[in-house]
């Protein structure tokens, strides 16, 4: 009796462990159920450790049920594992190194080395031999040259830990995160051969140049740039680099492959980690007069082109630090200016005569000058039509006119395009909704409601709650990883060819820039409407405004982390097995480990 009270409990008590992991295994699939409705964003560590959880769960749940029944159903082990092992080949594990030089010279680069140079580079590289255009000289540290470096001292599988430890989703879990990698990737030895390699390219470049040639350092990394995703100012650049300062300059932008907003985009656009290969760009600096970003299509869908512009280097107008001159070209020929706003300017982004960049005052004469003469704008309107043509869709190129005032581009790149909304944003009723603010420029189309909340430092952020209205003094790209969360963006300083301005209408987050005193006249928690159509600002919410904004798709689908999920998915989720007494009830037809826990769940 004492042996047969003692076998029973064992088989209880297996029967016990076998429910238990066959309810974990089912919430699991409901997760991924719910991950794939596209309620919110996940990230490559989310579909690895639920895929790990739900794995776990079913051998338990098989192994149990052999304890219940020894040998009877042992075929569901090798079901087991070949379901298992075409889930692990769909949704891959590590880096891919690419075959090819660590170094490549800019001239030798075309578009189809995409792969290798990263997407920026890749067009540079194209249009300088194709179309003639004038290109700075020049060299890339490659996807090779990356997937060495990230190899050395299994860096990689040091970084892929942390990752997947940390499991981070929030910002403030997201700033913990990027801090620890981006540290141990700047302390991180380069590989002899790539530090060889770069020194041997520079070498070439002096003797084109001069000697210390000082150079600008830019990303290139792969995925970026590519239709519906932009990491628009997400990556570092850096300016005037002295030669002995390459080596470290290069692991900076490395290293902010892992920033904060980088992170927090590629979490939200569902970008696997491995898929983004840090290229860098590495060009002697360029003796920028005056410099800026043209659009060869208005992003709002007017057929115009639009250019802002400053004077020094491109990098006010790039990250929105300052106002810029703004230019509105039509494109019909023959090609003229339809209007053109001269912003007021302070200050200029110059070279340090030692190393990096500085600020600098303008005097009262340059601050109200325009940047840039009309017979250059039509010159550069000129060249993005043709980049448009010769690409067959718009174009976001940044451009420096250098002191002999040779136009001279240093990225091209497809421009992200809104849809055009059929309706104009609908007059309030008088009295009901006063108007704060009248004016700005439309960075962003659409209106949206909700309660102010600035941001004048990155530890504003953490406090950012959903659906609040983004009010910033300058439209950085620092601000970035908000914009999933914001309802709009209201910036005092900013145009609309700015980093933040692409992500916010990649997002489809209205936005209204060039706001003078929003920081000081909007009060926190007030309730407001940002009209970015009809560039007003409104008080309360105004219900007829934000009534006609349509709901943004899911922005997961279609991304290589959703279309790993959702492979994989396959065989997880769905159910073959519905009839326990069908001759096709066996361990023979099971598909999916869903199929797995519904047979042991019968048999048990």
């Amino acid at each position: 009796i004492e042996l047969l009270r003692g076998t029973f409990k064992a088989s209880y008590h297996s029967f016990k462990l076998l429910l238990n992991a066959n309810n974990k295994a089912l919430e699991i699939m409901t997760e991924l159920e719910e991950a794939l409705r596209g309620s919110h964003p996940f990230g490559m560590s989310f579909v690895r450790s639920r895929i790990t959880a739900i794995s776990t769960n079913v051998f338990k749940i098989i192994k149990h049920l052999d304890e219940l029944a020894p040998h009877k159903y042992e075929k569901l082990f090798p079901r087991f594992r070949e379901i298992q092992q075409r889930i692990h080949t769909l949704i891959g594990h590590g880096p891919s190194p690419k075959e090819g030089p660590l170094v490549a010279s800019l001239e030798e680069v075309v578009m189809g080395m995409v792969d290798l140079v990263g997407p920026k580079a890749a067009s540079l590289g194209e249009i300088r031999k194709k179309l003639g255009f004038r290109i700075p000289d020049g060299f890339v540290i490659t996807a090779s040259g990356y997937y060495l470096f990230m190899l050395h001292s299994d860096l990689e599988t040091e970084i892929q830990r942390r990752i997947q430890a940390a499991g981070a989703r929030d910002l403030d879990q997201l700033y913990a995160l990027s801090a620890s990698i981006q540290q141990l990737i700047i302390n991180a030895p380069l590989p002899a051969r790539l530090e060889g390699e770069i020194q041997r390219h520079y070498s070439i470049l002096e003797s084109k140049e001069g000697k210390d040639v000082h150079v600008a350092m830019r990303s290139s990394a792969t995925a970026e740039d590519l239709p519906s995703i932009t990491f628009a100012g997400q990556y570092r650049s850096e300016l005037n680099v002295s030669p002995e300062n390459i080596f470290q300059a290069y692991k900076e932008i490395v290293a902010s492959k892992y920033s904060l907003q980088a992170m927090a985009y590629r979490f939200n656009r569902g970008i696997r980690d491995e898929d983004v290969a840090m290229c860098v760009i590495c060009m002697p600096m360029v003796d920028s007069v005056s410099g800026g970003v043209i659009y060869s299509k208005n992003p709002a869908g007017q057929d115009t082109v639009v250019i802002n512009s400053v004077w020094g280097l491109p990098k006010a107008v790039v990250d929105g630090s300052t106002p810029s001159d703004l230019f509105v070209i039509l494109k019909d020929e023959p090609i003229r200016i339809l209007c053109k706003e001269i912003a007021r300017k302070d200050h200029k982004f110059v070279p340090h005569p030692q190393e990096g960049i500085v600020r600098m005052e303008l005097t009262e004469e340059e601050a109200s000058r325009p940047s840039l003469t009309e017979e250059k704008a039509l010159e550069l309107t000129k060249i993005a039509l043709r980049l448009e043509n010769y690409y067959g869709t718009p174009q976001d190129i940044e451009w420096a006119i250098d002191s002999k005032g040779s136009i001279i581009l240093l990225q091209c790149r497809p421009l992200q395009q809104v849809k055009a909304r059929e309706e104009e944003g609908i007059e309030p009723k008088e009295m009901r909704s006063p108007i704060i603010f009248k004016g700005g420029m439309t960075a962003s189309p659409g209106a949206a409601a909700g309660p102010v909340f600035k941001v004048k430092k990155n530890i504003d952020m953490l406090q950012f709650p959903d659906g609040a209205v983004l009010v910033v003094a300058q439209a950085l790209p620092a601000w970035a990883p908000l914009l999933s969360r914001a309802a709009a963006v209201v910036a005092e300083h900013g145009g609309i060819t700015g980093h933040l301005a692409t992500v916010a209408r990649e997002f489809g987050v209205p936005a209204l820039f060039g706001i003078t005193n929003a920081m000081e006249m909007l009060k926190d928690q007030d309730m407001i409407t940002v009209d970015a159509d009809n560039r007003r600002v409104l008080k309360g919410m105004v219900e007829e405004l934000i009534k006609p904004r349509e709901p943004l798709s899911n922005i997961m689908e279609g991304s290589h982390i959703y279309e790993c999920l959702k492979n994989a998915a396959q065989f997880i989720i769905p159910l073959n097995l519905l009839d326990p007494d069908a001759p096709e009830f066996s361990p023979k037809y099971c598909r999916t480990f869903h199929d797995i826990t519904r047979f042991c769940h019968e048999k048990a």
